[in-house]
Order: C-alpha cells, then structure tokens, then sequence
C-alpha cells in the first residue's frame, strides 16, 4: 500500500511540475521575442500567469531525489521568474539597476519565495547554481535584464531540454557580434567572462571555452579585451 502510494505522489508531483512549467513557458513564449526583447507593458497588464507560475514556486522544494538537471532547470527558471517579477514590480523603468530597497540592489533584495524559503537573485545564482552545478553555461540561463546580458531564451527549461539550450545559448552569445567581437587575434568579449572567469577557466582557458562555441577559431596567443556593460532593460 505504501509503494502505491508513493507511486501516486511521484506521479502528481511530476505532473504538477510539468503543468506548471508549461505555464512558465507559454508566457516566455508569449511575451519574449527570439532575439530576447520582453514585452514588460503586456506582462505587467496580464499578470495572472506569472503570478501562478511563482505561487508553485513559493510551495515547491526541490530535492535529491530530482535529477541533476530538473533541479538546474527548476533554478534557472525561478531566477528568471523573479527577475521577471522584479521588474514589474518597478516598471516602468530604464534599468534594472534603478532599483533599490532599503538600500538593496535587486539582486540582494530577499523576495524570491520558493519551498517556504525566501532568497536573493544572488543567493539563487551565486549559492545554488554555480556551486551545486559547477556548469559555466548557466551563466546564458540566467538573465539579468539587461541589453548586454546572455538573450532571455523564449522558452521554460525542463529537466529533458536543460543542456541542449543552454548550449544553443550559449553558441548565440558567443557569435552575437553586439555582445562579444571575434576575430582570430583579436577578441573583445562580455564582461561575464572577466566577471565569473573563475568559471570558464576549469578546463583550459577562456579562449579554450570561447572555442568550444566559436563559429571563428581563435588564436591561443589572441589579445583579449573586455566590452563595457549595457544595463539598458531588455524590453521592447
């Protein structure tokens, strides 16, 4: 009886999750256009998806018993997701540094409710997915809102899907030449990769990672140089 019943809960659970990730991604794919411009005026006016989305959010832990990538997929969407939020808590605005409370910068303002818990974007990023993940593209799964930031990718990430758009991502940053400039010997590239180079540098070099997705095989002896920062909001 209680392997039966254990069965059922599993079964709910994964349902639930499924249900409540295809809310998350009928809204990104309503709202978010394939080069990554969100439509925040149209969010802020339909709210009711988003709001269904994070009240899962604030009832669901995930736990050791989800795979290593259903929990990845669940984080990054959470992130996304309270960015999202956010910034409509704020809109209109010009950018997500434009907000503080009590002297906090967004991504130090603890709202972000999930399994009863309350965090920061930071903790979400910083604490959860770079340590429990050591994965270098999430760095394209989380997005900051921002004219400079990796693309908001249109679509949920699932437990099925987590690795292959990260890695489609992670290619379309790579070869944007609005955000990284690539020649053989010459690149000037995000400043996530001096930021977070810690992470890109696990396996051999930056210009090592950079080729892994490079479309134009750069030099190992190439100069590098860093591109300043848009903080514009990535909306429409």
């Amino acid at each position: 009886m209680k392997k039966i019943l254990l069965v059922i809960v599993t079964l709910f659970t994964l349902s639930n999750t499924n249900a409540q990730t295809s809310i998350f991604n009928d809204l990104l794919q309503k709202n978010v256009t394939k080069n990554g411009i969100v439509d925040y005026k149209s969010l802020k006016q339909n709210s009711s998806e988003l709001n269904n989305y994070l009240s899962y959010l604030e009832k669901t832990t995930p736990d050791n018993s989800w795979s290593k990538n259903k929990q990845k997929a669940f984080w990054i969407n959470a992130y996304n997701a309270y960015t999202i939020k956010i910034i409509l808590d704020n809109y209109p605005l010009k950018s997500i540094t434009d907000i503080k409370q009590n002297g906090l910068i967004a991504w130090k303002i603890p709202f972000a409710k999930v399994g009863g818990k309350t965090y920061t974007l930071d903790h979400i990023e910083h604490t959860i997915l770079r340590k429990q993940f050591s994965d270098p593209k999430i760095h394209v799964g989380v997005n900051c809102a921002s004219g400079s930031c990796p693309k908001l990718g249109n679509k949920a990430f699932t437990e099925q899907n987590v690795e292959a758009e990260l890695t489609l991502l992670m290619k379309g940053f790579v070869n944007d030449t609005s955000r990284n400039k690539i020649t053989e010997n010459n690149i000037q590239i995000s400043s996530i990769f001096n930021w977070f180079k810690e992470d890109f540098i696990k396996n051999g070099s930056i210009i090592d990672f950079l080729n892994t997705y490079s479309e134009t095989k750069i030099s190992p002896k190439a100069k590098i140089s860093y591109l300043k920062y848009d903080w514009t909001l990535n909306g429409k």
